[in-house]
């Protein structure tokens, strides 16, 4: 069994894996423009953030009703409590869809379907957080939120994703306030391909309490120096990261000395389907490529439960912390020499 982890940057919408797109295709009539499976995660090459989104809500498409965001949720939790994950935040994009015509109960209720029994049946608490999209306008955030408001008591917390550039936080201030009065919590994608100064922006307007990737705080010292004093979560994604060119190779991944300068880094699969691995494998991944000691690893599980909003059940938090304290991590494989 891997280590036990909470995922807390993950999109519910990136865990739509190529077979599970073709079979909701089907049962909803949708032609897909390519010929099978194989062919549609060949398409998974992407330049850039830009070119990924370009695929992700072209085959949102095939997501129309309760019963199909329920089976999406199903095929994440069976494959995230494998991976050892046992508390997810989930992210999902209301505005992707609402925008197509399908309602926001639909997604919620779909969803909750599954999420809400979800410990019970794969053993992994779940909460789910609804993120806004930077490119779309702030008046169509707060839209989307007081839309939400009859569904809070199935939504933790908001969010903020889709293309950075060009879209700082700032935009999203009165959003982010009136999330703020609802006790709603708040996180944003920040310094992925954005500058370090849209992680201070994040922090200082919308008042977020976790930071999604920021990677980019690594090119401003007082900016670490800040988010190590006020121990500001940062949800790493070491496998989107590389494929989507915001790291070139995993070997040349900043988590190391992110971990030297007492960050507190999590480790997360971002959208697992696109990426190339859940949370396991990016935990596995980085402790192959860029040799992380069994104490590192055990770090950022531990980091995983109390970056996570379980604040309303400590003792769930200390049980699972208690999880990593006793985690026996297996020895690496060694090669036998001749006998």
């Amino acid at each position: 069994m891997p280590v036990p982890k909470a995922e807390l940057h993950l999109h519910i919408e990136g865990t739509l894996e190529p077979e599970l797109a073709f079979a909701l295709a089907a049962r909803n009539g949708i032609d897909l423009p390519y010929a099978n499976a194989a062919e549609l995660r060949a398409a998974y090459a992407f330049e850039d953030l830009q070119s990924f989104l370009n695929l992700y809500y072209e085959l949102m498409a095939v997501l129309r009703t309760e019963q199909d965001f329920a089976d999406l949720a199903a095929a994440y939790l069976t494959r995230a409590a494998a991976q050892g994950v046992r508390h997810a935040e989930i992210f999902f994009d209301p505005q992707a869809h609402t925008s197509r015509g399908v309602a926001l109960g639909t997604v919620v209720e779909g969803l909750w379907r599954v999420l809400g029994d979800s410990e019970r049946t794969h053993g992994v608490s779940t909460q789910l957080i609804l993120c806004f999209l930077r490119d779309e306008s702030a008046e169509s955030a707060m839209q989307t939120l007081r839309s939400a408001e009859p569904y809070l008591d199935r939504i933790a917390g908001v969010g903020l994703d889709s293309a950075e550039v060009g879209h700082p936080p700032a935009k999203f201030r009165e959003v982010y306030a009136a999330a703020a009065e609802l006790g709603l919590h708040r996180v944003a994608h920040a310094g992925e391909e954005g500058p370090p100064a849209y992680i201070t922006e994040a922090l200082d307007v919308l008042g977020v309490q976790r930071i999604d990737h920021g990677l980019r705080c690594m090119e401003d010292p007082a900016l670490v120096e800040r988010l190590v004093r006020e121990r500001i979560p940062l949800t790493l994604c070491p496998l989107s990261n590389v494929r989507l060119r915001t790291v070139d190779t995993l070997d040349r991944h900043p988590l190391p000395a992110m971990l030297d300068a007492g960050l507190m880094c999590t480790v997360n699969s971002d959208d697992p389907a696109y990426f190339g691995g859940y949370a396991g494998d990016n935990f596995d991944a980085v402790r192959k490529v860029l040799a992380l000691n069994e104490e590192q690893l055990r770090d950022l599980a531990r980091n995983s439960f109390n970056a996570a909003f379980l604040e309303h059940d400590e003792p769930r938090r200390a049980r699972y912390l208690a999880e990593v304290e006793a985690y026996a991590f297996p020895s690496p494989p060694t090669t036998s020499g001749p006998a």
